[in-house]
């Protein structure tokens, strides 16, 4: 993610919410600066951004509720803070793109590879996202109330 991407990844957040949670600029610099990975995914039949991803590494100074609580009980793993697909890019595989890429890149932390956490909304529920976890490898180790909303906080092992 670059500099330009910025305004557009702000976007694409806002048109995802409450999928996601909402952001300024300000909190949108801070959370890409402090991601040990900030990605984007381009649609070479568009111009710019249509995905985003960030995630955490272990000791960032975010923070989220969530990213806590897993750090407490996964001190070692990774925390997707956020994903989100622009609309008209939903469906065409670019989620999966970037998980794929973010395994990769997780497959080699510390030689032996690093669990990823995150949180889907269950209250109000985001099916689609839960199906999309679950075929993801992501399994269900916690349930909680964060921001008035319902989460299912999720774990996927490293592989």
């Amino acid at each position: 993610m670059a500099a330009d991407d910025l305004e557009r990844v702000l976007e694409i957040n806002e048109a995802n919410v409450p999928e996601v949670g909402p952001l300024d600029m300000g909190r949108l610099r801070f959370i890409v600066g402090e991601s040990a990975y900030a990605l984007v995914v381009v649609d070479e039949h568009q111009h710019g951004a249509v995905g985003f991803c960030l995630v955490l590494a272990p000791g960032s100074s975010y923070d989220s509720i969530n990213y806590l609580w897993f750090m407490e009980r996964y001190p070692e793993a990774y925390y997707l803070d956020r994903v989100a697909i622009d609309a008209s890019a939903q469906g065409k595989g670019f989620g999966s793109a970037l998980y794929a890429e973010v395994d990769q890149r997780l497959s080699t932390v510390g030689g032996g590879g690093a669990d990823l956490t995150l949180e889907v909304n269950v209250d109000p529920p985001n099916e689609p996202s839960l199906a999309f976890h679950r075929k993801h490898g992501f399994v269900e180790v916690h349930r909680h109330v964060s921001k008035g909303i319902g989460v299912s906080l999720q774990r996927k092992p490293t592989t």
